[in-house]
């Protein structure tokens, strides 16, 4: 069997095209099967806020198997040792949090890339290299085909906005709106005014830049915007949100309609 070491959504989105995205935030290897067999581009394993581990992450990067969704990871810190175990499991796509000032980012570029253009840890023995089968074919292709975002969360990273776009090899822009928003004094409020013009303003920088843009989605009347204005990347949904709100949808509809059972 053909083994490919390259990253099509990394290819579409240099090539300007739109792409879809949800969250794998349940450490579920079902649910990002789920995710990919229903057709996302991308599955965005989140182990920030989510409770998996690397064991757990092989787990759902081999859920995806066999799908053409490319498994995208949420690090949960700028840590270039954590960034290596989450590549070497095999993924293809990064997204770093809180990353606030162009030394931040580039130290983040330095852990995503193999030396000399970095210091990520070379090794063909991990599931990333294929266990050892032709793991060179992967290695040396790897640098160039790994995707990385950085995530702008605090105003301090969008004062820094300038020179975060300035870093070489750093190939997108994540706006975090909730994390944003709390920064800037509004709790969890990513529709307060001032936070949308502060969003405004990341956007007509990133749009002018050679990054691509994304965030969350919302609804798909937002999402629809969103992509309209220039965003290429937008998780869509949630393995968990999005469950929760249809149960709660459910149970409200049975409540209203059998009050008495």
């Amino acid at each position: 069997m053909e083994i490919t070491n390259k990253n099509r959504v990394k290819k579409l989105l240099r090539e300007g095209k739109r792409v879809t995205g949800a969250w794998a935030q349940a450490a579920s290897n079902i649910t990002t099967e789920v995710l990919a067999d229903a057709g996302f581009d991308v599955v965005m394993v989140d182990m920030e806020h989510g409770p998996g581990d690397i064991l757990t992450l092989i787990g759902q990067i081999q859920g995806m198997k066999g799908q053409p969704a490319v498994p995208f990871v949420r690090a949960p810190w700028n840590d270039f040792v954590m960034i290596k175990k989450i590549l070497d499991a095999g993924t293809f796509g990064l997204l770093v949090p809180y990353v606030n000032t162009k030394e931040e980012a580039e130290a983040a570029v330095k852990a995503v890339k193999y030396p000399l253009e970095g210091i990520r840890g070379v090794s063909g023995s991990p599931r990333g290299p294929h266990f050892g089968n032709n793991s060179m074919d992967y290695m040396k292709q790897a640098n160039d085909e790994i995707f990385l975002m950085t995530a702008i969360e605090t105003m301090e990273a969008v004062n820094n906005i300038d020179d975060l776009l300035a870093v070489d090899g750093l190939d997108g822009i994540f706006i975090g709106p909730m994390d944003l928003a709390t920064s800037m004094g509004h709790f969890g409020n990513s529709a307060h005014p001032e936070v949308q013009a502060v969003i405004k303003t990341i956007e007509e920088k990133v749009f002018a830049s050679d990054k691509i843009l994304a965030t969350v989605g919302g609804s798909w009347d937002q999402a629809t915007k969103k992509y309209e204005k220039g965003y290429q990347l937008l998780l869509l949904m949630s393995d968990t949100v999005s469950l929760g709100a249809m149960a709660r949808n459910l149970v409200k509809d049975f409540s209203e309609a059998f009050p008495e059972r």
